[in-house]
């Protein structure tokens, strides 16, 4: 299995401070599964960060993988855009984030579900 962890979720890693996530991670970074994480993610966490959480990020995303955002993940990503942006509000950076969980064939861990109503995206 593959995993797309978005952005709330790696705050949540890097911060440490809710112990459901962190254990959830734990299992998730054990296991033999590839954990992915978008740039959109970095560019969010990065724009954020105080410099005291500088090291943490560096060492979070020095340990996942980042899925690259190309061409196809731009097209799947206007197409969610047209058709979710006026019903549910999705923004760019959500919908590169599921684009890029569609075409990586990953599930996307996130807290904000709302931000994702693609029917073919699975959430982990």
């Amino acid at each position: 299995m593959t995993v797309l962890v978005d952005s709330d979720i790696l705050i949540e890693v890097s911060r440490g401070r809710d112990q459901d996530i962190l254990s959830r991670w734990m299992e998730l970074s054990h296991s033999r599964n590839d954990i992915l994480y978008s740039p959109v993610s970095a560019a969010e966490l990065w724009a954020g960060a105080r410099p005291r959480e500088h090291q943490a990020l560096t060492n979070l995303f020095a340990a996942l993988r980042c899925a690259p955002v190309d061409a196809a993940t731009g097209q799947q990503a206007g197409d969610y855009l047209r058709h979710y942006r006026q019903s549910h509000s999705v923004e760019l950076g959500d919908a590169l984030i599921a684009a890029t969980a569609v075409l990586n064939h990953a599930q996307l861990w996130t807290r904000n579900r709302k931000h994702y109503p693609m029917k073919e995206l699975s959430l982990y």
